[in-house]
């Protein structure tokens, strides 16, 4: 039996490194046509590894847009609103999952019914009402409508729920507030589902392509997506350039998840374990 169990662990992890190669090709290609001329982009068999690296396609990007004020205007955005999420999330599932209010089932589970709701169904309500605090075309219309989070709070109230509510009742015994207990206690025994609410705000927010388009018409104020496909209709044809472009777009991406993952695995497993 145990000869047997090994030799279906072996399948299942060559299984698994496969899929994980298949998954890697579209990015492994993408890498290597950013440092090709267009005419060898296409070329077959595909030469993985390029003779002469044409490095200055990594150079021309940012003099062709504005990249660089995109990304500015991206990171300022992806900021923010992370920080905000992480605080508004984390402050609401307290509430939520250790004090004791009336009505507290069911504001939470009207909260919560708002993930059923898809956007576009509301997109052009919430266009209405920035338009009318006249806050459209600007950066503030983005950072409110996206500082609060329900997935967010029921991801963070999941984790709280897996703490004892023995060590708050402790806490309040020695003399410490509710804004005491969440600030000293709760958030740094939450790292893990902090971590992961992290990842998840900061791609959403950093590949969010609709929402800047709707509210930011102004090139100074548009984002790196919106930079990246007015890069693509402008130079359709320079494959290079725009694979370039797309490398710099992910790699921020993968500087959060790559500093975060060792707490994404846990913080999703402890969020489910509870509800």
């Amino acid at each position: 039996m145990l000869v047997k169990s090994k030799n279906v662990n072996s399948v299942i992890m060559v299984l698994l490194v496969c899929i994980a190669a298949i998954m890697l090709l579209p990015f492994l290609w993408m890498l290597s046509a950013s440092l090709k001329l267009d005419k060898d982009v296409f070329t077959f068999p595909i030469q993985w590894i390029p003779k002469n690296p044409r490095w200055a396609n990594y150079c021309d990007i940012w003099t062709k847009i504005p990249l660089g004020k995109f990304v500015l205007n991206t990171t300022k955005l992806t900021i923010i609103i992370t920080f905000l999420q992480l605080l508004t999330s984390s402050f609401a599932a307290y509430a939520f999952s250790k004090l004791h209010f009336k009505g507290k089932n069911v504001l939470f589970l009207g909260y919560i019914a708002t993930i059923a709701m898809p956007w576009q169904v509301y997109m052009v309500p919430q266009f209405i009402l920035m338009r009318g605090f006249h806050l459209n075309n600007t950066h503030l219309s983005m950072i409110c409508l996206q500082a609060f989070s329900a997935f967010g709070v029921f991801l963070m109230k999941q984790f709280y729920e897996g703490i004892p509510d023995e060590l708050c009742e402790a806490a309040r015994i020695d003399g410490m507030n509710e804004y005491k207990i969440w600030w000293s206690l709760m958030l740094p025994l939450s790292k893990p589902a902090l971590s992961t609410l992290t990842i998840f705000t900061f791609v959403r927010t950093w590949n969010d392509f609709l929402g800047p388009m709707i509210y930011l018409t102004r090139t100074e104020l548009k984002t790196i997506q919106i930079g990246l496909r007015m890069f693509i209709s402008q130079y359709s044809s320079e494959y290079g350039l725009i694979m370039a472009a797309s490398v710099v777009t992910l790699i921020p991406v993968l500087i959060v998840f790559l500093s975060l993952q060792r707490f994404f695995v846990q913080g999703i497993a402890s969020a489910g374990m509870k509800g």
